[in-house]
């Protein structure tokens, strides 16, 4: 199986979360049942079905977040020289050539990226322009608008 790239950030939140479904979600949810099956006829008990709809979501979502983790390369680019390449988990400022915006990006998992905080996915059509490149180099990305083109102006392990 093909190993998820994740930042520190990125595999702390899902541990967080796992841990929330494990010891909160799950016993509340168990009670709910509990509670809704005093209830009697179980045909026509909207809270009992309603509780276990909810904990297949729960149950899904904690197999899910558990195969993310136990295939996830964790990458810490704090840790590694910065030789100025854009590349798993950094930081880049771009200048967009054509209005002199610039712009902040970090390249992250796809469980991590929220473009309102500046965070892309690896696999998004900016982040693969990016990697690979360096300060100074010229990318063409496209964008919905039409190609755009940014010039690299920092990139930064952090």
């Amino acid at each position: 199986m093909k190993q998820i790239p994740m930042t520190v950030r990125g595999a702390e939140q899902l541990r967080q979360e796992l841990d929330f479904l494990k010891n909160t979600r799950r016993p509340e949810i168990i009670k709910a049942i509990a509670e809704a099956r005093e209830h009697g006829d179980l045909k026509e008990n909207a809270e009992y079905h309603a509780a276990r709809e909810q904990q297949g979501f729960c149950e899904g979502r904690i197999q899910e977040i558990e195969g993310k983790l136990s295939n996830c390369q964790v990458i810490d680019v704090t840790k590694m020289p910065n030789n100025g390449k854009v590349i798993f988990g950094a930081t880049v400022v771009l200048l967009n050539v054509d209005t002199d915006d610039e712009v902040s990006y970090q390249i992250v998992g796809d469980d991590e990226a929220n473009i309102k905080d500046g965070l892309i996915s690896v696999n998004s059509p900016i982040a693969r322009g990016l990697i690979g490149k360096e300060v100074d180099d010229v990318v063409a990305i496209q964008t919905p608008g039409g190609k755009v083109e940014f010039e690299i102006i920092e990139v930064n392990y952090v």
